[in-house]
């Protein structure tokens, strides 16, 4: 699978963002780093091509998780946002602008899954939502601006 287009995204505060061009397979890797990275259940990423991956403002730090592999995160709210590997880079779902285009479509270390992720959407909804009458929101839209945060806030 591949997919060509104009994929933007970026961290909660705004500090970084990206554009990818070119992104491979979207996956769920159920690891027990992964699932440290994101604290979750598992890690969302999409496989991008490095030629075609900007980084329009800010650039992640990185952090060796283990021999291979570095993860990469804002340092300034904490976003996870890279998977850095020998074969490439993968960029994580949550991150993207417009995630619901990025159906994943494997799930990676699935003999490491939590013991109950199978049942967990059987699980009744309660209804229950946050009031966001009074909230103000101070993370970053999704969508690039030309600066962030706004002079005014």
């Amino acid at each position: 699978m591949s997919m060509t287009g104009n994929f933007t995204g970026g961290c909660q505060c705004g500090a970084i963002r990206f554009r990818a061009e070119k992104l491979g397979r979207p996956s769920i890797c159920h690891c027990r780093m992964c699932q440290k990275q994101f604290g979750s259940f598992f890690g969302a990423f999409v496989t991008a091509d490095q030629a075609h991956l900007t980084w329009t403002r800010g650039q992640p730090s990185l952090f060796r998780s283990s021999a291979k592999v570095k993860r990469g995160f804002c340092n300034k709210c904490g976003t996870p946002l890279t998977y850095h590997h020998p074969s490439g880079v993968e960029i994580a779902i949550g991150a993207f602008d417009h995630p619901e285009l990025l159906e994943p479509q494997v799930q990676v270390n699935h003999d490491k899954r939590l013991p109950w992720i199978d049942r967990l959407f059987e699980k009744r909804a309660t209804g229950q939502s946050l009031d966001e009458t009074d909230m103000v929101s101070y993370q970053h839209p999704d969508h690039d601006t030309a600066e962030w945060p706004p002079k005014d806030a």
